[in-house]
């Protein structure tokens, strides 16, 4: 869920009506500040940024804004920042506000994190792929699942694979197959990880895996436009890993309803929780490094119907692993 996808239509609404949504929201939980205040944080100091959007996203980010909420306890400065905000005028506004970090989610509230002052801390969230500026200016908790707990998954699942294989795009993914060689190390997996460039590798990268797959090998397909294109990759990839018995597993949960065997996704009332966290260690000055982390709050589905196709017992016990079953009974 990248929301620079999401956000539709503009809105066409100039800087008055802009910073008339400029609000104070109380914090929904409304109990005593056992996060921010308990560890010497000025409730003022932080603020969040999210992207003004319509349903279904809206329910989304109100997830994310709720767990942080509950992670700092305390009351906070809530932006909502429409599709086509002045974002000059917007940043003036923060900054009269003098807050020492925002919490951005979105691509619209990391545009508006980019123009505020360098002074001001920014944890970031609600992005499948952040850019490497982002990554060096940010604490960035990105919407692509950890390919730690996918990996982990997968060999719970089926102990019997040796290899995985992925097709991603430098722009889009360069940054998560470095967590992915190292899962595969710590798992004792094979990762064929294999840069493509364009439509076209990718379909060959494809034709050339399942030319030689076997039941020991994997397909993983992560969040990237075009290594996995919608339109063409994907109905090749599912019809084809259905022939050939051969694990598909996927970082979207829309891919297991078409058929894929699993897949992880975004647990949005931890990941507010984990945004709040993170910004309560860096005003701390507990927090390390900036940059881009995966997704580590998530949930997970099955498909039944593929499991059962590769041999899987459905038992009560692996059922209740996953947060979802599809298709759905």
């Amino acid at each position: 869920m990248d929301t620079a996808a999401l956000q539709g239509s503009a809105t066409g609404e100039g800087r008055r009506a802009c910073l008339q949504r400029l609000a104070v929201a109380l914090c929904a939980g409304g109990g005593p500040w056992l996060g921010a205040r308990a560890q010497g944080v000025r409730a003022e100091s932080l603020a969040v940024l999210y992207p003004e959007i319509g349903e279904p996203f809206r329910a989304i980010f109100a997830k994310i804004l709720e767990g942080i909420d509950d992670r700092l306890q305390a009351r906070v400065l809530r932006v909502a920042v429409p599709a086509e905000a002045d974002m000059a005028g917007l940043a003036a506004d923060m900054q009269r506000r003098e807050p020492k970090l925002v919490i951005a989610l979105g691509r619209a509230g990391l545009r508006l994190a980019s123009v505020l002052d360098r002074r001001i801390e920014v944890v970031a969230g609600g992005v499948i792929s952040p850019s490497e500026a982002e990554a060096r200016d940010a604490t960035v908790h990105s919407l692509a699942p950890d390919p730690l707990l996918l990996m982990q998954r997968l060999k719970g699942l089926l102990p019997g694979v040796k290899r995985v294989s992925v097709a991603y795009s430098a722009r889009h993914s360069a940054w998560l197959m470095r967590f992915a060689q190292d899962a595969a190390r710590q798992l004792g997996l094979e990762l064929q990880a294999q840069e493509v460039g364009d439509l076209k590798a990718a379909l060959r990268h494809y034709q050339e895996f399942f030319a030689q797959a076997s039941p020991q090998h994997a397909l993983w397909l992560p969040q990237d436009p075009l290594s996995v294109d919608e339109s063409t990759v994907l109905p090749l990839v599912l019809q084809e890993s259905w022939n050939h018995g051969v694990p598909l597993f996927s970082s979207n949960l829309g891919h297991v309803r078409r058929g894929a065997l699993f897949a992880l996704y975004p647990n949005n009332l931890e990941l507010g929780r984990s945004l709040g966290g993170s910004a309560l260690a860096r005003l701390a000055g507990n927090a390390g490094p900036r940059s881009a982390l995966p997704l580590r709050d998530v949930h997970a589905a099955l498909n039944t119907r593929t499991a059962s196709h590769l041999g899987l017992d459905l038992s009560p016990r692996l059922q209740q692993a996953f947060e979802l079953l599809l298709p759905e009974r």
